[in-house]
């Protein structure tokens, strides 16, 4: 029982120490985004999310969006352009009526920080207006090695259905995305 103990004592004490910092950052997350998920990996040169909406600032929401990362600019040295990569985020975010829209993001991983480079709205989710109980990724290891992304979205069309529907969101190796209901 000690060393649990011990352990919960260190672990407080370094989330603490830590404290300022993170404070302000979890601050500007919205309360209404109720679940939030990373993963998947993408590489090249960053084109947009194809054939989806771009995110709407929420009525109420005085902050603006993120810019978008641009481009370097060429110059004579580079022969070819430094290769781009970076992650995925999966976003559920809470509607005054209960229901959910689900936002797709891509980021760019920079030596000065992930940025985002665009966000979308899965329309797909939008006209079911579902009422998202979790969202859970492929895998939870950490950052994939492989191109792509998977991730399940567990929803209920009626909030007095007993069980979710689990809903896939795919992008491939070549960034198409796909959103389908599981079918097992």
């Amino acid at each position: 029982m000690a060393p649990t103990l011990f352990l919960r004592a260190g672990l407080v004490g370094l989330m603490l120490a830590s404290g300022p910092a993170l404070a302000e950052d979890i601050d500007q997350l919205p309360v209404t985004a109720t679940f939030v998920i990373s993963g998947g990996a993408w590489e090249g040169d960053a084109e947009p999310l194809p054939t989806v909406k771009p995110v709407a600032p929420a009525a109420g929401d005085t902050a603006a969006p993120p810019p978008a990362a641009e481009a370097p600019a060429a110059t004579a040295e580079t022969a070819a352009p430094a290769v781009r990569n970076g992650y995925y985020k999966l976003i559920a975010i809470r509607q005054p009526d209960r229901t959910a829209k689900v936002y797709l993001q891509q980021i760019l991983s920079s030596e000065t920080g992930p940025q985002v480079l665009e966000s979308v709205e899965l329309e797909e989710f939008t006209t079911i207006r579902p009422y998202v109980t979790d969202i859970r990724p492929e895998d939870s290891t950490g950052v994939s090695r492989q191109p792509g992304f998977f991730a399940t979205v567990y929803l209920k069309t009626d909030p007095a259905q007993l069980e979710p529907e689990g809903w896939t969101v795919l992008i491939d190796e070549f960034g198409e995305i796909r959103v389908e209901r599981e079918t097992n």
